[in-house]
């Protein structure tokens, strides 16, 4: 396949083929992260369930920040590919896995100090914290096999190679299914064994995926390398910072709500936390149309094309439209099923309501979420973060402010009725923006 696909190929064709791959790579990294709660739910009960979904939004804001961190990073070694400057391209992917792996040793010793208390301020049930807080430790020690796998996906990405990161997630979801299974319901090592399950097959990825990048490195011929430099770090962090806020808007929001969906008890809170889990699910092909719209936007304007992002605007609407009807039709029509995989026939009937309730709102909406992601992702593929970083920011603030101040006085379903609300406004941002810088993308 020619590796400028995107600069060349007719626009719907070429974001397919590109977010493809990434979108059943998402798939299999949430069904990576689905595993530990569908094999705790079943084999250990409704509790433990809700000991790791207290523990989700928490977890969901470190895999954003890794995925933010990687797609920014990206942006720059998408268009020293795109301009066929091979040298500046490698530099600034050594800088970015550098920089990544030192914040990822960072957070994690901050997250294993922190732990116990941060689960307090989110008013975690006291009956499963020790539990939440012991998965949560075993989290911690494995971030940085996180965020080095995770960064080596967007680079691969950025380099048009996005088969690679599939073939590995595939691998290691497996794995790491095969290992819950052994050490849940075999060793019976509940909670902790499916933390240690998922570092273990995270960890053997990003091995494989870091020897696997050195290789495709070396077929790019350039001058005497070097590893690390500031300018390119300064350049990464401009774009990188918002879109980490990006990823981690839906994970922050959802973490500073959970203390609100706890108080209302562990029933709701097993209910709710497998009903996240499928939402997260959902939105994978969203996200991998904002993803694929970042690439194609920073590889198209640096060959001088410009004039294709708007052909790209209206391919990746087009592919979120499809996407969404699918969604909508299988959740109205499947969500009973749904649940009882997470919650087995044994789920009390109030978690079942709970979960089945927000599955069957939220289905109408992601349409909201998949144009939101496509405007968010020319927006950083162009490098203007600004009003990228604004529309992020009051998607979050409205999304916490109707859930916090509404959902206590009428009922949990407001925390679910803040998401739309916040996708909405922060797509109208965005695309307001993208309108407006849109003459400059073509004279680029």
């Amino acid at each position: 396949m020619d590796k400028e696909y995107l600069i060349h190929q007719k626009p719907i064709r070429a974001l397919f083929t590109f977010a493809l791959p990434m979108m059943l790579g998402n798939l299999f990294q949430q069904f990576y992260n689905m595993a530990d709660s569908v094999v705790v739910g079943r084999f250990v009960g409704e509790s433990a369930l809700a000991a790791v979904g207290a523990s989700y939004s928490l977890t969901n804001v470190f895999i954003s920040i890794a995925i933010g961190g990687g797609v920014g990073a990206s942006v720059v070694t998408s268009r020293y590919f795109g301009a066929r400057d091979y040298e500046k391209m490698k530099l600034s992917v050594s800088t970015a896995l550098l920089s990544f792996l030192a914040i990822s040793i960072l957070l994690g010793g901050v997250g294993l100090l922190c732990s116990q208390q941060i689960m307090r301020l989110l008013n975690t049930p006291l009956d499963i914290l020790d539990t939440a807080v012991e998965y949560l430790n075993i989290y911690f020690t494995g971030l940085p096999f996180l965020f080095l796998y995770n960064v080596l996906s967007a680079m691969f990405n950025a380099l048009g190679r996005s088969r690679i990161p599939l073939y590995l997630l595939i691998f290691s979801s497996i794995f790491n299914v095969l290992l819950d299974l052994f050490m849940v319901g075999t060793l019976h090592l509940g909670v902790a064994g499916a933390a240690w399950a998922t570092l273990i097959a995270q960890g053997i990825s990003a091995v494989i995926s870091f020897l696997l990048f050195l290789r495709e490195l070396r077929s790019y011929q350039s001058g005497k390398q070097r590893l690390f430099a500031l300018g390119e770090l300064r350049q990464m962090t401009s774009i990188a910072l918002p879109s980490i806020l990006q990823q981690s808007t839906v994970s922050i929001g959802m973490m500073l709500v959970q203390s609100v969906v706890n108080s209302f008890g562990v029933e709701m809170l097993a209910g709710f936390s497998a009903g996240m889990r499928v939402e997260s699910i959902c939105v994978v092909p969203m996200s991998a149309m904002g993803n694929a719209m970042s690439t194609y936007t920073a590889q198209n304007l640096g060959a001088k094309r410009g004039d294709r992002i708007k052909q790209g605007f209206r391919a990746s609407a087009t592919l979120v439209a499809i996407f969404a009807v699918i969604l909508c039709v299988a959740l109205q029509l499947c969500h009973s099923s749904v649940m009882s995989l997470f919650l087995g026939d044994d789920g009390t009937v109030l978690a079942i309501e709970t979960g089945t309730s927000y599955l069957r709102f939220i289905g109408w909406f992601f349409a909201l979420i998949g144009l939101k992601m496509t405007a968010d992702g020319i927006l950083r593929g162009s490098g203007h973060m600004l009003p990228f970083t604004a529309a992020n920011l009051i998607n979050l603030a409205l999304r916490v402010a109707v859930a916090v101040t509404l959902a206590p006085l009428f009922g949990i379903g407001w925390v679910w009725y803040a998401v739309p609300i916040g996708w909405f406004i922060n797509f109208l941002i965005s695309y307001l923006a993208y309108r407006k810088n849109e003459a400059s993308f073509s004279a680029a």
